[in-house]
Formats: structure tokens, sequence, C-alpha cells
């Protein structure tokens, strides 16, 4: 057996054609989906992330802007751009770009956002509307995950999904939109005992650790659905996930490459989100 790729870059492409349709749907009726990107301090990789999401907007047919800050801004500072921003009836969406400088509390930050204009998904709001399954604009990477998973038909109803990792970006966000499939969840972390006593028996394995190449084939069950979240750079540049794709691709059913897999997906449900914020303003 060797696994069928779940490309995140060809679904994601297919997702925008279809967006582009919708976005000039709104056009016709003079709403503009808007995201606006606030960029706190020089991080190469968020200003890698910031430039990917610029793009992808444009092509969508999505206005942006990004408004960029220097590292010694203030708490105050930020929350009062925040407040501006959710005031601002041209402006659907917001993103804080995370990590934040430490002086300033993230998850404060994350709070102060409008429930209405959250299209990262990350408010408390947001959070319980997702537990109780009611309509909410959902964490990127975990919706992302579970497009993956519906494009390639794979059923989630009474399956065994198994879950490395407990962020609440990822792990625990993707624990209950699975949940929310009628899917068996287990979460896995760092202080899991014998993790691969409950890794061999996912039907569905999601890895999120953060650690290159860190599940082998051993890890695996026979033609499971393997889902890998992880983006680690190697010493000679190249990027790899959590899973060690060549001797896990033997095994498995189903396996995400990296990169190229949930990244593109995850700045796809990103622009999802802003054109659901700018219809509900409709």
């Amino acid at each position: 057996m060797v696994a069928e790729i779940i490309s995140g870059k060809e679904l994601a492409q297919k997702l925008r054609e279809d967006m582009k349709v919708e976005v000039d749907r709104l056009r016709e009726a003079h709403i503009v989906p808007h995201l606006t990107v606030v960029l706190v301090g020089d991080d190469p990789a968020s200003r890698s992330y910031v430039r990917g999401k610029e793009k992808a907007s444009r092509e969508t047919g999505i206005s942006s802007d990004v408004i960029e800050l220097p590292t010694s801004t203030t708490e105050e500072d930020l929350l009062k751009t925040i407040h501006q921003l959710n005031e601002d009836e041209n402006v659907h969406g917001i993103l804080v770009q995370l990590p934040l400088p430490d002086h300033i509390r993230e998850q404060l930050v994350i709070e102060t956002i409008s429930p209405d204009k959250d299209v990262d998904g990350f408010h408390p709001i947001s959070i319980g509307r997702m537990m109780t399954g009611q309509d909410t604009f959902l964490p990127c990477t975990p919706h992302g995950i579970i497009q993956m998973l519906k494009s390639k038909n794979i059923s989630m109803t009474g399956k065994h999904a198994v879950i490395i990792g407990r962020s609440n970006i990822v792990g625990k966000p993707v624990g209950q939109l699975l949940l929310n499939e009628h899917a068996t969840v287990t979460y896995c972390h760092s202080k899991t005992k014998d993790l691969k006593a409950l890794t061999t028996q996912a039907d569905i394995l999601i890895a999120a650790v953060g650690k290159p190449n860190v599940i082998k084939a051993d890890h695996i069950k026979e033609g499971a659905a393997v889902i890998d979240v992880g983006v680690n750079r190697l010493e000679n540049g190249k990027l790899t996930g959590d899973v060690d794709f060549e001797a896990v691709k033997e095994k498995a059913s189903y396996i995400t490459p990296v990169p190229g897999g949930v990244g593109p997906m995850t700045i796809t449900m990103l622009l999802k989100n802003t054109i659901k914020a700018a219809e509900g303003l409709d």
C-alpha cells in the first residue's frame, strides 16, 4: 500500500476559485470583503505568513491591508488600534499575527477583537460557539484539516481520531471539530504514557507536535489517514513535518505532504472566514 496524497495546495486552489465567484457576487452588491492584518515586530516567519495572506487575498478578490507596528509598541497602543478597527465598518476581518512580543498579553489581544470580525476563530465566544455546534468563525487550521478529509470522502463518523498535540490553535479545536463530525477522539501530549499504544489505534491521526519526523511507521495503524500539521525547518534549510513521510506513506491510506499540505488550507479558511464576515454585515 502506498498512501494517496491529500494535496492542500490543489484543494486550496479549487476552493479559492469558488471564493472568487462569491467575492464577485458581493462586489456586485457593493460589498468588498476587507481583511486587516496587524503585524507587531519583525519576526521573519510572521512576515512570511503575512505576505502569503496578502497574495492569497489579492488572488481571491478580497481587499486587504497590513498595519505594521514596531516591537516597542505598547499593549495599550495595540489595543487602541484594535478598537479602531472594530469600529471601522469597511473592515470585515481583523487578524493580529501571533506570536506577539513578550510584553503584550496575547489572550487579552484576542479577546479585544470583536467576535464579529474574529476571522482567526480564536475569540472565546467563537470557541464557545464551535464547542456547542453553533454557526461561527472556525479556527483556520482545524477547519482546513476537516475540509481535507472531506475532499477525499474520508468518513469521520464512528472513526477513532487520535490527535498528538493540545494547543489552543490546532490540537484542542481540531478534536472538537472531529467530535462534531461524530468521530471518537483521543488527545495525546507530552505527558501521555505509551504514545504508540494509542496512535496505532487511530483511523485518523493528526500530528501537531512541532518536532521533525517524530512520528514513524510503527506509530501508524495500517490504512490510517495521516494529517501532518508540523512545519519544521531542518539545519539544511529544508522544511519537513512531524511525520516521517517516506516511511509512513508505505503504511497509511492517505497522507498530507509538508510543504503543500495543511499550510495552504489554513490561509484559504482565513479567506473563507473573511467572506463570511462580509456577508454577516450585509
